[in-house]
């Protein structure tokens, strides 16, 4: 069977996709009885940390406020693909010193349940209990709308061309427009750096792949908000009118995604406020999954 050959699901991800079989060892040139590496722990994990500013504001109208929102978010995923997730709200606090002082002269609110303009909301000072589900009737990794067993993430292209081969045919399986696969690849392609655990070389590959891609450039050394440096991708994506801005900081020696950044302008003005995510954890644990704590 050669690669032109290979069966790729077509459902949406949503539904029970067609698990990817001896076609996909065809495809990458890997023998299907070839041995994957084993895993290096009992879960494939992720710890996330998302902060975004509102987009709302409080306060009053001659004195308002933005606040900033925190969030803590994890995955676990056993090598047989059942997947659990955790997350848990963090403190919401005004976004400035002039915030702040506009907060306390609303007479410091601990919770809010109204934005000025009317709108319904739900926030804390506090941070809420954590939680931990698992995913029900997940028994399998997902990438570009696939759903992969852990021996298929083992033998994904460790070559950039060929996986951006693979994720062509696979957007192809899931409909993506032509017009629109170029920007179907380069969303994909930094998921490979830390939603499954795919090898290092293959991650190699993904990073070298995305600095191919139209609207990507690299912008040197940076360093993330826990003061760890990495290699900066800058991504654009431009519409008509607006423009998506999303800045990567990679780990070019574990191959990993240290934080992602993102902006959204229309005719050049903030159409939604900036959000940061940062990658505190990514690899493998045998740690059983749990209520995320604090930072």
């Amino acid at each position: 069977m050669t690669w032109k050959q290979m069966k790729f699901a077509t459902t949406p991800a949503r539904r029970p996709l067609i698990a990817l079989t001896v076609g996909l060892a065809a495809f990458l040139g890997t023998p299907a009885s070839a041995v994957a590496a084993p895993p290096e722990g009992a879960y494939w994990h992720t710890r996330a940390l998302t902060t975004s500013t509102h987009p709302w504001r409080f306060g009053t109208k001659s004195d308002p406020y933005s606040l900033v929102e925190q969030r803590v978010d994890e995955t676990w995923t056993a090598p047989d693909g059942r997947a659990w997730f955790g997350y848990r709200e963090l403190a919401t606090l005004p976004q400035s010193a002039a915030g702040k002082k506009a907060w306390q002269r609303d007479g410091s609110p601990a919770k809010w349940s109204e934005s000025i303009d009317g709108k319904t909301v739900k926030l804390s000072t506090q941070p809420s209990q954590g939680h931990v589900v698992q995913a029900r009737k997940q028994t399998s990794f997902q990438l570009a709308g696939q759903f992969l067993t852990y021996d298929e993430v083992q033998r994904l292209p460790a070559d950039p061309n060929r996986l951006k081969d693979w994720l062509t045919r696979a957007g192809q399986a899931s409909r993506i427009p032509e017009q629109a696969m170029g920007t179907w690849l380069t969303s994909n392609l930094p998921q490979i750096l830390h939603t499954l655990p795919a090898p290092k070389e293959v991650r190699a590959a993904a990073y070298q792949a995305l600095l191919t891609m139209p609207g990507v450039r690299a912008e040197g050394n940076a360093t993330d908000t826990l003061g760890r440096s990495g290699a900066a991708v800058l991504i654009r994506e431009n519409g008509d009118k607006d423009e998506t801005s999303t800045r990567l900081i990679i780990d070019t020696g574990r191959m990993v995604l240290l934080s992602e950044s993102q902006t959204v302008t229309l005719n050049g003005k903030p159409l939604m406020p900036k959000s940061y995510k940062t990658l505190i954890e990514v690899g493998w644990t045998n740690s059983p999954p749990t209520a995320p704590a604090l930072p």
